[in-house]
């Protein structure tokens, strides 16, 4: 963060200041076990905690003021609201940045992949400042801003949506020099009344928070994000539309994926533009994951980086986050496919497929948990995941935990299997029915939503050896 005084917070944020303005913050945050000295520490108040009750602890670390809803023994700005204040003092500082440096705003959306295309971004713009984790919603993506520095010249922003409203109000904090659109799946239908046309009328709602000349880059394959190329805001200001997809009868794209393949499990293909082509196969395991790799080389030829190079370093580019499509190899010779982050119904099935390819000749095993946020359709969703199982023929599906149990009904059901589904109700016997089945040369996919907690046995499975 590029140094702020108190005063200038309190103003910005229309607080009751109750320290002395010359103070000067060096950095935001809202977790005390992180904060760093010069910190302004931001007191949330949540379902099952009270930021209030750790600013000492704050103080302690080094913070030297605090974002409060209420009085607190310390030097503090007094808001009515601490996460839309956060909001406000984002959108400030964001506009600060703008008016003293070059900077490229870079803001993604979509049911699937925002985090590893925001990973993939960062290596293909090693200067780029981008959120740690996930942090996509209304009090994540403003911190985000706020710890971009003066020499920040890409802000790559994952933007969420759980709701209408939720993508305007984000992009008002931080208006986009490029906006991409990734997907339109069946994650978070919870907030849409199901409707996945709900969800693509938000999802586009993210073009319409593009500068004047900005840059829309749409997922072509997707005929919903297709779609958004003729919202009407896209026609005004010199704002711009290129599409990206595989190569085939479609649209003419702006990068396009050709001669497109499978190698042990990750996407191959020709990275091909009007002017020039360039050969790459992926390091991350799955075809769906060609999609975030041509959402990401698209971002970064806009930013300047040559074909080439984008091809190279697409080469070269693994996961970041922890629990994203990760292969370890243990000391027995199983290996685990650990992408315990997160699930939709599109991602769990692109999942399974990518199981299958890894596995080659060995064992294929699925462990499922429960996908969140799926509103009335969650039974249907998680039956339609054992119908993929069984048809995948998959040598073992392990579903965890009671929200995931139509998994398992499902895949009995279809295949009328006998020892090839299973089901534990909870982690620990999960683990404990994976102990005794596992041998050399079985690939174990772990996935889930984070919400689950699988994470954990995807954990505790790589850290075992034999």
């Amino acid at each position: 963060m590029r140094p702020l005084t108190a005063g200038w917070i309190a103003q910005e944020v229309g607080g009751e200041l109750h320290a002395d303005p010359g103070v000067t913050v060096t950095s935001a945050w809202n977790d005390t076990r992180v904060l760093k000295p010069g910190a302004l520490y931001i007191a949330v108040v949540g379902e099952f905690f009270d930021g209030h009750e750790f600013v000492g602890a704050a103080t302690e670390a080094g913070a030297v003021l605090t974002l409060a809803s209420r009085p607190v023994e310390s030097p503090h700005v007094l808001v009515d609201d601490v996460p839309a204040a956060v909001g406000r003092l984002a959108k400030a500082y964001l506009a600060l940045l703008r008016a003293e440096g070059e900077l490229t705003v870079v803001g993604i959306t979509g049911s699937n992949g925002k985090t590893t295309t925001k990973d993939l971004l960062t290596q293909l713009l090693p200067d780029a400042h981008a959120p740690i984790k996930s942090y996509n919603d209304a009090l994540g993506m403003p911190l985000t801003v706020l710890g971009a520095e003066s020499s920040t010249r890409h802000l790559i922003l994952e933007m969420g949506a759980s709701a209408p409203g939720d993508l305007a109000y984000l992009t008002g904090i931080a208006p986009l020099d490029i906006a991409v659109v990734l997907t339109v799946g069946t994650a978070h239908l919870g907030g849409y009344e199901g409707s996945p046309e709900g969800l693509a009328a938000e999802k586009a709602t993210l073009l319409d928070g593009l500068v004047p000349g900005g840059v829309a880059i749409l997922n072509a394959d997707d005929p919903r994000v297709l779609a958004m190329a003729d919202r009407p805001s896209l026609g005004e200001d010199g704002r711009r539309v290129r599409l990206f997809g595989v190569e085939g009868d479609g649209p003419a794209l702006a990068l396009g994926a050709h001669g497109f393949a499978l190698v042990r499990g990750s996407a191959s293909f020709v990275l091909t533009t009007p002017e020039s082509t360039a050969p790459v196969t992926l390091r991350l395991i799955g075809a769906h994951h060609a999609t975030n790799a041509l959402a990401a080389a698209s971002v970064a030829l806009e930013c300047g980086v040559a074909l080439d190079d984008v091809a190279a370093r697409l080469a070269v580019s693994g996961p970041v986050s922890a629990h994203r499509m990760a292969l370890t190899e243990r000391t027995d010779g199983v290996r685990i496919l650990d992408d315990a982050y997160n699930a939709s119904p599109e991602s769990m099935k692109a999942a399974l497929r990518a199981l299958k390819e890894v596995a080659g000749e060995g064992r294929a095993i699925a462990v499922v948990g429960e996908m969140r946020e799926m509103g009335d359709r969650s039974r249907e969703a998680h039956e339609e995941i054992g119908l993929d199982a069984v048809r995948l023929r998959l040598d073992l599906i392990l579903v965890v935990g009671e929200g995931a149990r139509p998994v398992y009904v499902s895949a009995v059901r279809e295949g009328s299997w006998g020892d090839e589904a299973a089901f534990a109700a909870t982690i620990d016997e999960a683990r404990a029915m994976l102990e005794g089945a596992l041998r050399p040369g079985d690939t174990v996919l772990v996935k889930a939503s984070n919400g689950s907690g699988l994470w954990r046995l995807a954990d505790q499975l790589v850290e075992e050896s034999a």
